[in-house]
């Protein structure tokens, strides 16, 4: 048996038997990690509540033949308390960390970018800074980025062009000039895609200024751009699209 620590973000839980649960989290130091809380619905469980969705959480586990095993948790930041009470940014949030889930593809690879920024984004979100959709954005195109696939804003994804394109192409890797421009692109604002250039950047008092309009262009572009390099879909954006 090897016990370890490490810190940790609740990405999801299901049941497992009568009194167990399977909690999947993305760890500073280990990456994704799925482990079993023994007991923890119980309702005179130790640490159950700290192993909810949205916990910032201090563990100890040791390793198992196939999923490792929650021997203690103590909560660091509990981003649920206010994240949850607001339909906006619970549904924003929840968008998070699946995305978190389904974007570190190996387990017990540490990812401690993606761990840092899932961190930040859930901390903006509870502390009610900005509009839940921006935080959203700004966090999928962050992660985006970290992993690799960073979409082209302000050049031309094909040529190279520099400056705000006038068309976007989820296939060929974000904006492309009017030459470039393949079949299907779609023709956003140009103010759209400053806006996603301010969201990548962290340019705050940029994103804050937008339209309306612009940010309802941007998110949809966003996801459109996320579920096209994603193997799998975020079934939690189609209730941050309705919100």
């Amino acid at each position: 048996m090897s016990l370890y620590r490490d810190e940790g973000v609740v990405l999801r839980t299901r049941k497992l038997g009568e009194a167990d649960r399977i909690v999947t989290l993305l760890t500073r130091r280990t990456g994704l990690v799925r482990a079993v809380g023994k007991g923890v619905r119980r309702t005179k469980s130790r640490f159950g509540a700290r192993l909810e969705p949205f916990t910032h959480v201090d563990l100890q586990l040791y390793t198992g033949r196939t999923l490792d095993v929650i021997t203690q948790a103590d909560t660091l930041h509990a981003y649920g308390t206010p994240i949850v009470a607001d339909y906006a940014r619970y549904t924003a949030g929840t968008a998070m960390l699946e995305t978190a889930e389904k974007i570190v593809i190996v387990e017990k690879d540490p990812a401690l970018r993606q761990f840092l920024l899932l961190i930040g984004g859930l901390r903006t979100l509870g502390g009610n800074e900005h509009d839940p959709r921006l935080v959203l954005d700004a966090y999928l195109l962050r992660s985006l980025a970290v992993a690799g696939y960073a979409p082209a804003l302000d050049e031309c994804a094909r040529c190279g062009s520099h400056g705000i394109q006038r068309s976007f192409a989820v296939h060929a890797g974000g904006a492309v000039c009017s030459v470039c421009r393949p079949a299907g692109s779609a023709s956003p604002a140009p103010d759209t895609l400053r806006l996603m250039v301010a969201l990548l950047r962290g340019d705050w008092a940029g994103a804050d200024a937008s339209e309306e309009r612009h940010r309802t262009e941007c998110s949809g572009l966003v996801a459109a751009y996320l579920q096209w390099h994603l193997e799998n879909g975020i079934r939690s954006l189609r209730l941050v699209e309705r919100s």
